[in-house]
């Protein structure tokens, strides 16, 4: 890993993007926390930390240039508090391919007023019931959600949802915080038994579209295991280096 240092800062590549603005690129570099962020001098409108190691949105100054920050392919599992103080104008935000578990954990970004862009594509939160609905009430300025126009439709159920004293309680039942921290939980990643693994390659032998194939590969990503999703009232639980491995066994065994 790699420590973010305004060293790196400086030699990081800087260049316009095809929509002229002015990004800064540290794409890959294994950076674990964000910090030192000072020394980019706010001269930059999109900021790019895709395929890191981050686990936590948070530790900015103020940046009141940026406006897009890119962080697909880490392993985001939370969100800072008060990040409108630090980028008072964020419009996009892609969160593509990380770990955000539960609603509740998204609550931080009904602080972004200026928010109109959310990616959580490949986040185990997307599996959630109400997900969608529950984003868009909690963050009515949305525009786009997981690169789909957020219809007038969908705004119309999400405050017939979530309307009056019925809606605010489903909304406080639903919207529960991950209580566990990143090291906690990788500390729980143990490889799947013989038995999931053969329940889940059944599961994908017998799919029988790609539609299928994608339902339970969204399953696996949210930690369940096809055909034994509960036991004894408990979800069966693999996370992200699991989900590897039971990729690795459907494919040679």
């Amino acid at each position: 890993m790699v420590k973010l240092t305004a060293e790196l800062i400086e030699q990081a590549a800087q260049f316009t993007n095809p929509v002229r603005d002015r990004e800064l690129d540290l794409r890959g570099y294994k950076i674990p926390v964000l910090e030192n962020l000072g020394a980019t001098l706010d001269q930059f409108d999109t900021i790019d930390f895709s395929d890191n190691e981050i686990r936590k949105v948070d530790g900015f100054p103020l940046l009141r240039r940026l406006k897009s920050l890119l962080l697909n392919n880490n392993r985001i599992c939370r969100l800072g508090e008060n990040l409108d103080q630090s980028l008072p104008c964020l419009r996009e935000l892609v969160l593509t391919n990380n770990n955000i578990q539960e609603l509740g954990d998204l609550d931080p970004l009904a602080t972004v007023k200026t928010l109109s862009l959310l990616s959580l594509l490949r986040n185990p939160v997307t599996n959630k019931k109400h997900y969608r609905l529950y984003v868009i009430n909690k963050l009515p300025q949305i525009r786009v959600l997981d690169f789909q126009k957020v219809k007038l439709k969908e705004r119309q159920e999400a405050e017939k949802m979530f309307k009056g004293k019925r809606g605010a309680q489903l909304a406080k039942d639903i919207a529960k915080r991950t209580k566990t921290g990143g090291a906690q939980q990788d500390k729980k990643r143990t490889g799947p038994s013989q038995a999931d693994v053969e329940a889940i390659k059944k599961a994908i032998a017998n799919a029988s579209s790609l539609a299928e194939v994608e339902r339970l590969k969204g399953m696996l990503q949210a930690g369940q295991i096809p055909g034994r999703e509960f036991r004894q009232g408990k979800s069966r639980h693999i996370h992200e280096w699991d989900y590897s491995v039971v990729v690795f066994f459907v494919m040679f065994y």
